[in-house]
């Protein structure tokens, strides 16, 4: 603990000092719940892009041997256009995905198998949840990140400062008030020699 000087302007600088961490407590407590609901929503929606995936991927497996001849499918299902914008959570800017296309690509009817159109929109879904879950997983990184900071604060308010401005303001009273019992002493003193 820091050495405090035994003054009323630091009795009063400690009483200021209280009252700004009791007051921005709530806000840093009500933001650190907020980060807490929407990284549980991001944990939910990653799951669910997961599952999607797996399910697609699942449903390619039954039919996937019928590329047993390498077949380059990557050409028809590039991606043309990523765009993300930023939105705010408690604070944090975060991306979101606003739109992918994909460059159209017509394979050749007459040089490809039947089952070709059916590869390029699988690959095309795959891409686009692996894509989805990658802007969810960094949006649950940065907000994780802001939490962890949040919760340092909470925890430095609540565990520190506050305690800690509450034991000076008592030092503080406890010195005044024995300074003005001996003033009192003195005084009493101080009449009765002169008397």
């Amino acid at each position: 603990m820091a050495k405090i000087k035994l003054t009323k302007n630091e009795l009063k600088t400690q009483r200021d000092s209280m009252a700004r961490f009791q007051r921005y407590l709530p806000t840093l407590q009500l933001k650190k719940q907020q980060l807490q609901m929407e990284m549980r929503g991001l944990d939910q929606l990653i799951r669910e892009k997961q599952d999607e995936e797996q399910e697609a991927r699942a449903k390619l497996s039954s039919w996937i041997q019928l590329y047993s001849e390498p077949v380059d499918l990557a050409p028809y299902a590039q991606v043309e256009k990523l765009i993300t914008s930023f939105g705010n959570i408690a604070g944090v800017n975060i991306p979101i995905l606003d739109d992918l296309t994909f460059i159209e690509a017509t394979p050749n009817l007459f040089e490809t198998d039947p089952w070709t159109d059916e590869g390029i929109r699988v690959m095309k879904q795959l891409t686009r949840l692996r894509v989805e879950r990658q802007i969810f997983e960094e949006q649950h990184r940065l907000l994780a990140d802001e939490l962890r900071t949040t919760s340092q604060r909470v925890n430095l308010f609540e565990k520190v400062k506050i305690p800690e401005a509450k034991e000076n303001i008592r030092v503080i009273r406890i010195f005044m008030g024995d300074q003005q019992t001996a003033a009192v002493a003195r005084s009493k003193i101080a009449k009765g020699k002169s008397a």
